[in-house]
């Protein structure tokens, strides 16, 4: 991750003007001296979601939700650390210098890729709509059922046949060879990578295009059905998904979200109102992708895939992807050879949406599909399927998850609960040395627990401040082991001081050390699962308290036994670490108020 020098993000600091940022993405009405807008963090009808001009933070006295232009990216749009400072310095023409080159990332400047890619679908829409060759392929779309204004909104394409006809485009627009190269456009014989394609241009969460799925027409078109753009410095095919953009902030507000396999599906779905769907890149959707809507805090997915045995074998996959998370999984079944955007030209919004009501859990459905064309009478079979779909279930990584599963599967399949082990499930013990390594980096598991609770206050403490209160009420500098932890939880509490807010941008600049700045880049760059933020730093600060307590017990056993106490010493430390013993810690919860401890 890069460091930016403290005087870059100064003049950021300074060049930010918030209620532009926030326009990008709310409706924001004028209220006097101040602005006003429904809060994207939580539900609401009134708004309560207010930020003064000049200002350089928001708060909504709904939720609670503070933070900065920072913040705002990284919550909303869950984006990273160091893409919002890259993006917020883009916007406001801010040049951005590294502390060290050797931190500085390799490559291309990102705005030069993204502006070629850009270029790139303006091209790419232009020649569908104004070109001879492209009206062949407009027609196409229309015989596929996709009208003008479904065109123009998901700024669909076309890339010619010639190879001359992009690079001169280029050429004309000063997008220099070796950036169409860099995000996969033009090879270094100077061949566009997209030729007779129909083109998906795909955009990250804050709409920015950072690569192109391709589609041919004809059988004569070489290469696969879909050809996607391949890994650049902006675009990792395994991690993004298409459609995010459009549905991103309804699958945040509502944690739902269906899953599709092709883009016209996503985009059909999308058009017609269901604006919480997804698709893979034309290629297996995988478990980083599932983790892109894991950290968006979804609890209920949909798998509307091809009704194809290919498209129910790929809802076996990806099922168990979310299942194993604790993630609930409803499958949709399509009549056979019917995919979304089918459905829907042919029977309408109404019937998909009944489709989804009408989904089966994702056991009733595992069930079913390993049930198709055998013979459940004969014992050897059942059991056999029994034993399949046990295994994958203890594969999964939450014991009560395991628990009622396996209850389920045993009333799905009408066998008594004893013959699969329900009640013989045995939480795996994870062992973790007190030190190893990683490659040649040194893993401390003392410090990963302190870390965890940082990037808590770091990343959920802005919109979460009751959580910040709970922290400060229970711990202080003397529960940290790690120094660079201790001093970064005290920077930290600085921050919360002044105002209740931790500013990222200001904390990042009132950090001297450069080991601390590279820590605070460190901690940073992890996501965190929203939707289990009371529950994980509940668990943390007891794992710190219980540790702390041991570790005070240890201390005064050494005492105890190191000879140099006198008879009365040693009996005033044995009550102290009886008193001690009798006084395991417990998380205590505050009545109201920020309570932060002093030292």
């Amino acid at each position: 991750m890069p460091l930016f020098s403290k005087t870059s993000l100064e003049t950021l600091r300074e060049r930010i003007d918030l209620i532009e940022v926030l326009s990008s993405h709310l409706d924001l009405k004028r209220a006097g001296s101040s602005y006003k807008a429904c809060c994207p963090f939580h539900d609401e009808k009134s708004p309560s979601f207010i930020v003064k001009r000049g200002d350089s933070h928001y708060h909504c006295f709904g939720c609670g939700a503070h933070g900065d232009a920072i913040a705002f990216l990284m919550n909303h749009l869950k984006m990273s650390f160091a893409d919002s400072v890259e993006q917020l310095a883009e916007r406001f023409s801010v040049k951005i210098e590294h502390i060290d080159e050797k931190d500085a990332p390799k490559g291309p400047n990102k705005k030069l890729l993204r502006a070629a890619n850009e270029e790139a679908a303006q091209f790419f829409s232009a020649f569908l709509l104004h070109t001879e060759e492209g009206h062949r392929a407009l027609q196409y779309l229309y015989e596929r059922g996709l009208d003008l204004e479904f065109i123009t909104a998901f700024r669909i394409g076309y890339a010619p046949s010639s190879p001359k006809v992009f690079f001169e485009a280029m050429r004309k627009k000063n997008i220099p060879m070796d950036i169409l190269s860099e995000v996969a456009l033009m090879s270094q014989n100077r061949m566009p990578f997209f030729r007779e394609r129909v083109m998906f241009p795909i955009l990250n969460a804050a709409g920015q295009v950072v690569g192109f799925s391709g589609r041919k027409m004809q059988e004569s078109t070489f290469g696969p059905k879909y050809i996607n753009t391949s890994d650049t410095p902006l675009f990792k095919k395994s991690k993004v998904l298409f459609g995010i953009h459009e549905s991103r902030k309804r699958i945040a507000k509502e944690k739902k979200a269906i899953i599709c396999e092709g883009q016209i599906d996503a985009l059909r779905l999308i058009q017609e109102g269901f604006n919480f769907t997804v698709a893979g890149q034309g290629t297996a959707f995988g478990q980083d992708q599932a983790n892109e809507l894991i950290n968006l805090g979804v609890t209920h997915v949909y798998l509307a895939l091809d009704g194809d045995n290919a498209g129910l074998e790929a809802a076996i996959k990806i099922g168990h992807f979310f299942q194993k998370e604790g993630i609930d999984v409803s499958v949709a079944e399509l009549p056979g050879g019917s995919d979304p955007d089918t459905l829907l030209k042919e029977e309408g919004p109404a019937v998909f949406a009944k489709l989804l009501q009408e989904a089966v859990d994702y056991l009733t459905f595992l069930v079913r599909f390993h049930s198709i064309g055998q013979d459940l009478s004969r014992p050897a079979v059942k059991t056999e399927l029994v034993q399949v779909i046990s295994r994958r279930i203890r594969d999964w990584n939450h014991p009560l998850m395991i628990h009622e599963s396996l209850r389920k599967l045993a009333k799905l399949t009408h066998v008594p609960e004893s013959t699969i082990g329900v009640d013989q499930i045995v939480k795996q013990e994870v062992i973790i040395k007190k030190s190893g390594t990683l490659g040649q980096q040194q893993i401390d598991p003392e410090r990963v627990l302190e870390t965890d609770l940082l990037r808590w206050m770091l990343l959920v403490g802005q919109n979460a401040p009751e959580l910040i209160e709970l922290i400060c009420y229970n711990l202080k500098r003397d529960h940290f082991q790690s120094p660079i932890c201790r001093d970064l939880f005290v920077h930290i509490l600085k921050q919360f001081e002044k105002g209740n807010s931790c500013d990222l941008l200001s904390l990042s600049i009132s950090i001297d050390n450069v080991e601390e700045q590279l820590f605070l880049s460190e901690v940073l760059q992890k996501k965190v699962n929203r939707s289990r933020a009371k529950q994980d730093v509940e668990i943390t600060i007891k794992k710190l308290l219980e540790r702390h307590w041991l570790q005070k017990r240890e201390e005064i056993k050494g005492k105890i036994h190191s000879g140099m106490c006198s008879e009365t010493e040693v009996l005033e430390l044995a009550k102290q670490f009886d008193d001690l013993k009798r006084q395991s810690p417990v998380v205590i919860f505050p009545e109201s108020g920020l309570s932060v401890k002093k030292d």
